[in-house]
């Protein structure tokens, strides 16, 4: 395979092309992924900008799933101050809350989503473009009309990563960024996910878009526990759609919180919901830096 040129913008899809993602190896040899999550806060970012500059009073939101990584929601609600709202896993959930909102931005980690604009988005666009000559100053008819131009370039119907990643590099273009400033803007937290099997994955029920677990009984106020332990520390469980295994999702300040927490809570799961063959256990080399 040849050598990859460091800091080169780099983009992948995926077979089927519904889902996009960008990466890039700096020149310390270190890999980058820009994933779902990346895609939505850059898209979000830019959107909210045009909208305040043309003035248009839009109700706009941003629709993740509890996988999405915790910086990012952060940087969602106190940087782009953007509000936030969290369904179960899977696109029919996500595409059908964005619909609440007049602008609904929605990507799975994976690299799958899109935009999707309300009827009254669209059609104060159009009013404020019709009426740009007379009312508004030259920066705010560019941006009515660049406005109108990214409703025309999104497919609101998911699973188009063409249209997705022809959005991104107009939205790259606009801001002069390339991969590094765009990476920059914040810093994932450390997660992991592991999956415990168990004899029926039905003992296990969850709320509040699956980040609470309802039973078994006293499971959660172990989890509440363990992540209390952990600096910026979260952690769910929720069981798997198509065979015995509940899936542990964990994220932390730091890898080997990380890595500790995500056992600690497989193995909470193991005990308290019927875990079958042995017990998850902490790796060794994380071992003797928490106990």
């Amino acid at each position: 395979m040849p050598e990859v040129e460091a800091n080169a913008r780099c983009v992948s899809v995926d077979g089927d092309a519904d889902r996009v993602v960008y990466f890039f190896t700096d020149e310390n040899n270190c890999f980058h992924l820009l994933d779902g999550d990346r895609i939505a806060t850059l898209v979000a970012d830019y959107l909210m900008g045009l909208v305040r500059v043309c003035n248009i009073n839009l109700r706009m939101g941003l629709v993740q799933t509890a996988y999405a990584n915790g910086a990012s929601t952060d940087y969602i609600e106190h940087q782009l101050r953007v509000p936030v709202a969290c369904v179960p896993t899977g696109v029919k959930h996500l595409h059908h809350k964005a619909t609440e909102f007049d602008i609904g931005v929605y990507f799975e980690a994976n690299g799958h989503g899109t935009v999707i604009f309300s009827k009254n988005a669209k059609q104060l666009s159009l009013i404020i473009l019709v009426l740009s000559v007379e009312l508004l100053n030259e920066e705010q008819r560019n941006a009515a009309k660049t406005f109108l131009q990214i409703i025309d370039l999104i497919n609101e119907t998911v699973g188009d990563a063409i249209s997705d990643m022809l959005l991104v590099e107009t939205v790259l273009l606009a801001k002069g960024w390339n991969l590094r400033d765009w990476v920059n803007t914040y810093t994932d937290l450390p997660n992991l996910q592991l999956k415990v099997s168990v004899a029926d994955r039905n003992v296990i029920t969850t709320t509040d878009a699956e980040r609470i677990c309802v039973t078994p009984e006293g499971l959660q106020e172990e989890i509440n526990a363990l992540v209390a332990k952990y600096p910026r520390a979260r952690a769910f469980v929720r069981p798997s759609g198509t065979e015995d295994v509940v899936r542990v999702y964990a994220e932390a300040e730091n890898k080997e919180d990380t890595a500790v927490l995500a056992h600690e809570v497989a193995s909470a799961v193991h005990r308290l919901a019927g875990g079958v063959g042995n017990p998850p256990e902490i790796p060794r080399q994380f071992v003797n830096s928490h106990y």
